[in-house]
């Protein structure tokens, strides 16, 4: 949905009166405002899902567990951090295909520096992840999933992802903590 300074927007009470005859049924919903954008997404469905995909996945997603899904999107004005993509691992443990579109540099991304190679983070695993598209997103998400302190994933990875972002973020490939999750990309588009 469009907006304007003159759009009344429901608020997430108005969402929730329009399925309260959906007695037994779970109803999963939220409200995006890409105010960049001028625009407005509403995302509302059945708990749980069969949906074999999530589109415009963003920070409020609220998370649950969707084994059907294979193909997430996610987009947002508003960084993601290291968390967030714990919660769409947790959430689509059978995700192949991850589309990622977010110019925002992440705010916490000094935290993830291990002290004394120390790292208290947990590791983001994507077991059956064969496609990674950050064409669309900041360097720092590109790090995220490269590097094998936050990300792992299989071999036979096709990653799309702007040749000159992958150098920088990669130190043209002698960035030690990157090489391994590199080793697992075959297709480079």
């Amino acid at each position: 949905m469009n907006i304007n300074h003159d759009t009344i927007l429901p608020s997430n009470e108005d969402i929730q009166n329009t399925f309260k005859d959906f007695q037994y049924t779970q109803m999963i919903y939220y409200m995006d405002h890409f105010l960049d954008r001028k625009e407005c997404r509403y995302h509302a469905y059945t708990y749980p899902s069969q949906m074999s995909y999530y589109q415009f996945t963003s920070n409020l997603f609220p998370g649950g567990y969707y084994p059907y899904v294979r193909f997430v999107s996610l987009y947002d004005e508003h960084a993601f951090e290291h968390e967030f993509f714990l919660r769409i691992a947790q959430s689509f443990p059978l995700i192949q295909k991850l589309v990622l579109n977010n110019a925002k540099r992440q705010q916490y991304k000094q935290s993830y520096k291990s002290t004394n190679d120390n790292c208290h983070l947990p590791i983001v695993e994507y077991s059956h992840l064969i496609e990674l598209d950050v064409q669309r997103a900041h360097d720092d998400y590109i790090e995220e999933f490269l590097c094998d302190r936050k990300a792992c994933f299989r071999k036979n990875i096709r990653l799309r992802v702007v040749d000159d972002s992958l150098l920088r973020v990669t130190k043209h490939f002698t960035r030690e903590d990157t090489r391994m999750n590199c080793t697992k990309v075959d297709n480079l588009l």
